[in-house]
Parts: C-alpha cells; structure tokens; sequence
C-alpha cells in the first residue's frame, strides 16, 4: 500500500490577532490595510507599507537614504543593529503626490529599533522641513516611535529641539504641517515634532504619550483614567484634532491640505 504524503501548508501565508486571536489569511490582511476584518484591531505599517497607503503611485522620490546613525558612545551591539537595518534607519523621508497636493512627507517605522529617534531621524526630518520651505510644499510627518534613541545619549535628546527649531521655521513661512499619530507616538517624538503639528490627525486606539501609564502612576501615586494616553482621551482633551480610521486616512489628509491651501479671500 502506498503512503500518502502529508500535505504542509507554507510559512508566512497566515497571521493571528492579538487581539480577537482571529487567524487571518496575510492577503485578506494586507487588502485591509493591515487591519483585521473581526475586531478591527489596527497592526503596526511599517514605513514603507505606510507611504504606499497614503502617496500616489509611482511618485514618491525619497530623499537622504544613505544618512546613517554614527555610535558615538560605542555602544555594546549597536553598531551592528543600525548597519543591518532597513537602509533607511527609523524613518524614511521624501516628497510625492496625494490627489492634487505635492507634499513632503517623512514616516517613521516602529520594525526598526523601535522608531526610536536618533541623531539620522533627526538630520533627515530637518532636512525634509528644509525642503518643504524651500519648494513651498505642505509637510505631513507619520510618527511611530518610542522616543529618543538611548544608544546615542545626548545627540539624541538634541534632535527634539533641533526639528522643533526646524518647525518653527516652517510655520514663520506659514507652509502648513500635519502630524499623524499612530501607536505607539511616545517620549522624545511626542515631547517635539509629533504634536507642533497645525493640524493633528491619529489612528483610533493610538497610545500617545511622553512617560508610560505605569509610570505615571507609580510616579503621582494615583489611579489614571480609563483609556489614558490613548487618541481619543487626548481629542476629547484637545490634544488631538481628528481621529480617523486608516481606510479614510487618505482621504481626510487630503481634505484638510485642500482647507489648509485654500486661497482665503
């Protein structure tokens, strides 16, 4: 009798919610924008996967992709971790088109180091302002990040006032800035250029914040309230302006650089 050979299925073709722990075929997944069609649980994007999502195909140009993090302290590792990277550190920068709006845009990714902010994430979103200032184009920074990068101490914690100053350039040249939250947007990030935005747009859900909840507690000894820290305590607090699911993203982006460009007589 002959034997029958067990049928294996492949690696990477499925995904579980960490949420509902629904398990999803990756190109149902990926048809929702990395969503899950169950619980409507929001997975991270990376960097890249974000820029399809939001600029028109085939005119994204990026800019600075060989600007690279030194190891000024020499820390243990790190230089292996930022030259095995991506190619692009924590953040990826560049102009392209969404509708009838040329941007400047900059999208940070969480899959490298956490997001976090080094002294490359701060160069190349100066340099993206710069650019926005001298092309006279809207800037929208996507923000996903832990906060100042540890492994660089000091230059890190420059880059916060370093990109501030930068906004504020921007906003004497009235060139408009939105900034779009999404989980996790915390410490160095959130403490600078995640919440200068003239307008500030989140994902449901997103945490936002500087210290952690626990933190926090631990450090004034009280209960927080129920969904501190997450986007839609902050709009109802004033900190955030829209909260919009991330099959509508484009859209209402658009909408807002069409009121924001708007010749007001």
């Amino acid at each position: 009798m002959r034997l029958l050979k067990k049928k294996t299925i492949p690696d990477g073709l499925w995904t579980k919610c960490k949420k509902c722990e629904q398990i999803i075929y990756n190109k149902t997944l990926e048809d929702n924008l990395k969503v899950c069609p169950k619980c409507g649980y929001y997975f991270r994007l990376n960097a890249r996967e974000r820029l399809k999502q939001m600029i028109d195909a085939g005119t994204f140009k990026e800019y600075d992709p060989k600007v690279r993090s030194s190891d000024p302290l020499g820390f243990p590792d790190y230089r292996r971790k930022i030259n095995n990277g991506s190619g692009s550190d924590s953040v990826v920068t560049g102009e392209g088109k969404m509708g009838r709006h040329k941007v400047v845009i900059a999208s940070m990714d969480f899959e490298f180091m956490g997001g976090s902010m080094g002294s490359a994430v701060g160069e190349k979103i100066t340099r993206a302002i710069e650019k926005a200032i001298a092309h006279k184009m809207p800037l929208l920074i996507v923000s996903s990040s832990g906060g100042a990068r540890m492994q660089e101490g000091i230059l890190s914690l420059m880059q916060m006032a370093k990109t501030s100053a930068a906004l504020a350039l921007l906003g004497e040249h009235r060139i408009p800035y939105i900034s779009v939250l999404t989980d996790p947007t915390t410490g160095g990030v959130a403490a600078s250029y995640a919440m200068l935005g003239d307008v500030i747009v989140s994902e449901p859900k997103a945490l936002v914040g500087f210290a952690g909840p626990r933190v926090i507690e631990q450090t004034i000894r009280q209960k927080l309230p129920e969904g501190f820290q997450l986007s839609e305590f902050l709009e109802d607090h004033g900190m955030v302006d829209i909260i919009t699911e991330r099959k509508e993203l484009k859209n209402t982006l658009i909408k807002v650089l069409d009121f924001l460009t708007a010749k007001h007589k």
